[in-house]
């Protein structure tokens, strides 16, 4: 599975931003996906994931109420929508993707990774 990220860029504190992370696999419905996201010298850290039936749906503390994780599984595609965006949230963000995977948290639980989009937040 080839996973895609985009949508990131330079955005003002308050702001939004909509990721998407395009799949080639035509079964993607049956994959859990996460977000996780890794900012200069620091450790990739989770930020949110659904589960592969969509049953479960779980997110980082430091973005609850402010990200949004979806799919679209006709596209084959998940977003991370991101509103009130602050400085901190400024980072690399990237997709996985597992098969039959739960609403998993830790980086080790996915083994489909996208090659990350830079997302900048200025204050």
């Amino acid at each position: 599975v080839q996973l895609q990220a985009s949508g990131g860029g330079l955005v003002q504190a308050g702001g939004s931003l909509r990721l998407s992370c395009a799949a080639s696999e035509r079964s993607f419905s049956n994959y859990g996906v996460g977000w996780f996201r890794q900012a200069p010298g620091k450790e990739r850290e989770f930020v949110a994931s659904k589960s592969w039936n969509g049953g479960s749906t779980v997110y980082a503390d430091s973005v609850k109420g402010r990200f949004t994780i979806s799919r679209d599984n006709a596209k084959n595609t998940v977003y991370l929508q991101m509103d009130s965006l602050k400085p901190e949230d400024t980072a690399v963000y990237y997709c996985a993707a597992r098969l039959y995977a739960a609403a998993d948290t830790t980086t080790r639980a996915f083994n489909y990774w996208g090659q990350g989009t830079l997302v900048t937040v200025s204050s």
